[in-house]
């Protein structure tokens, strides 16, 4: 039997405690039991998000915690600027168009992130703009974007900034409060080390004047509901109590271990798996690489699919594809979570022999040796 290694964006590897705690024996979720660990866990988020600002778990993706933000953040008499840079960016445009929400769409070169200078120049172009949508780090082509800048330029023309921190939240330095930022996103499948089910959503006081404002066609992700139950550490609806469990479990080995030892450790793992494909003749596909998630572009000549399939039925290791444009183009490896040196070590090894087996032409061991040599000097 295999051990099968999981380095996709999402989900990714659960530590062992945490599973161990998640399969204990089922609690009811209208209890004292329920609200003390909700309780807990608020505590716990506003750490992880760096904030004093109200966390709400949401029964869902991350895609369902930023639908009630955008929704809730932006009604009628409000205009968004949403930044297109991916698959995932995309999606927030959907959002807008699904709600009728005024908005207008910057479309930036898949591979870039988005900078300051091209949010100011959408607002200066259109002064009805008052609401920003951004993606940290935009997961299908691991590109970063300037989050801190942004939020600068935001607080100075009084707009709202809302961000997408799926693959950033955890993994990535995020500062929700020293930066400003009204709104923060993530799920529990990526940096948290859940399985997925949980959406979170930090909202800050400049968006719950925005949410207050106004009405939206919205039920089950309607921030105020969640604002409400929170009074008293409940939800609105049924939670995913399992999964709240475990991420009690979850966040405390975070907090033991320090938020600032886990970004430099997720910065390591990329930099490492970024000199590996140098070593091996693989070009990294962001020009704004993010530290969450690497993106090799498949060398001429390499089935992709193919290659994909060899790590993952004959080595053990699950790595990820790339999306839309990018399918068959790129393979993805995740830094995020529970997974540490050694294993990326490992899916590094993996990836030069399915490589040769393909026949593609590589130095064995050059790939390791080249991460190995990052590692070794990171830990002096």
């Amino acid at each position: 039997m295999k051990k099968s290694r999981l380095f996709t964006p999402g989900p990714t590897m659960v530590p062992e405690e945490v599973l161990l705690e998640m399969a204990r024996p089922m609690e009811h979720h209208r209890t004292a039991f329920y609200r003390n660990m909700y309780k807990q866990v608020h505590e716990l988020l506003q750490y992880l998000f760096q904030t004093k600002s109200l966390c709400m778990l949401f029964t869902g993706s991350g895609t369902a915690a930023m639908e009630g933000a955008i929704v809730g953040c932006c009604p009628p008499g409000h205009k968004a600027l949403v930044i297109r840079n991916g698959k995932f960016s995309e999606r927030w445009t959907k959002v807008c168009q699904a709600f009728s929400i005024d908005h207008t769409s910057l479309d930036i070169e898949w591979g870039h992130g988005a900078k300051v200078s091209d949010i100011q120049k959408a607002m200066d172009a259109d002064p009805k703009i008052d609401t920003v949508v951004v993606v940290h780090s935009e997961t299908s082509t691991t590109a970063l974007s300037d989050v801190e800048g942004i939020a600068r330029l935001t607080r100075e023309r009084g707009a709202l900034l809302l961000v997408d921190g799926i693959t950033a939240v955890g993994a990535l330095p995020v500062k929700m409060d020293d930066w400003g930022v009204d709104v923060y996103v993530t799920g529990s499948q990526k940096a948290m080390m859940l399985p997925p089910g949980l959406g979170v959503a930090a909202v800050g006081d400049r968006a719950w004047e925005r949410i207050d404002s106004g009405k939206m066609p919205t039920l089950y992700n309607d921030l105020k509901a969640y604002r409400k139950s929170h009074e008293t550490f409940d939800a609105p609806y049924t939670p995913a109590l399992t999964l709240v469990r475990g991420a009690l479990k979850a966040l405390q080995i975070v907090k033991e271990r320090g938020l600032e030892d886990v970004w430099a450790e997720t910065a390591m793992l990329a930099r490492g798996t970024r000199a590996a494909a140098e070593a091996l003749g693989m070009k990294v596909y962001p020009a704004d690489p993010v530290d969450s998630v690497t993106a090799m572009v498949v060398p001429d000549g390499v089935d992709e699919g193919a290659l994909r399939k060899t790590m993952r039925e004959k080595y053990g290791f699950q790595i990820a594809g790339g999306q839309g444009e990018l399918k068959g183009r790129i393979i993805r490896f995740s830094h995020m979570g529970y997974v540490d040196a050694f294993d990326t070590i490992g899916v590094i090894a993996a990836l030069e022999m399915a490589l040769a087996a393909q026949g593609y032409k590589v130095t064995i061991g050059a790939g390791v040796q080249a991460a190995q040599r990052v590692f070794v000097e990171a830990m002096k």
